[in-house]
């Protein structure tokens, strides 16, 4: 809390203030930061693994083995949050398993598991898509921007 905002408080606030930020517990940042990026270069190593196993063994391209990867990916992340696994995985690495796609695929397969007891429709589907339709709206829009800021930069670089 800056200065000026402290001074304006009560005598009490201010005590609270103090001893509040003498029992605050200190969170290892550069430790956090490690495991996360650990644990998310690993997750992101076993897509490249899988990606490379649909390229060697099922004759896919680097461009079109993309696909099967991130649906593999999906479907392990389905299992291991159902298992309570990735629950465990997230909870040591923090932000690490939230990047990749599988951080993705938890929060929407979590979110499922929960209300499933309020049946398939209004229960799994609704609030699956509480968390899904937002991402997917900003993603479609997001891209929409990209390509237009692309295209337009194409016409200008093209018409010169």
């Amino acid at each position: 809390m800056a200065n000026k905002k402290k001074q304006q408080l009560p005598p009490e606030a201010q005590h609270y203030q103090n001893l509040q930020k003498k029992r605050e517990i200190k969170r290892p940042i550069v430790k956090n930061c490690i495991k996360a990026f650990l644990v998310g270069g690993l997750i992101c190593l076993f897509g490249q693994l899988i990606a490379t196993f649909y390229i060697y063994f099922f004759d896919f391209t680097e461009q079109t083995s993309g696909n099967p990867t991130v649906a593999t990916l999906i479907i392990i992340t389905m299992f291991l949050t159902g298992f309570g696994v990735y629950d465990h995985i997230g909870q040591f690495s923090g932000a690490g398993t939230a990047v990749p796609v599988t951080g993705f695929a938890n929060a929407v397969i979590s979110s499922a598991i929960e209300h499933r007891t309020e049946g398939f429709i209004l229960g799994v589907g609704t609030n699956m898509l509480k968390l899904a339709g937002p991402v997917i709206v900003y993603g479609v829009f997001s891209a929409f921007v990209i390509a237009l800021i692309k295209t337009i930069f194409k016409k200008l670089i093209g018409g010169m």
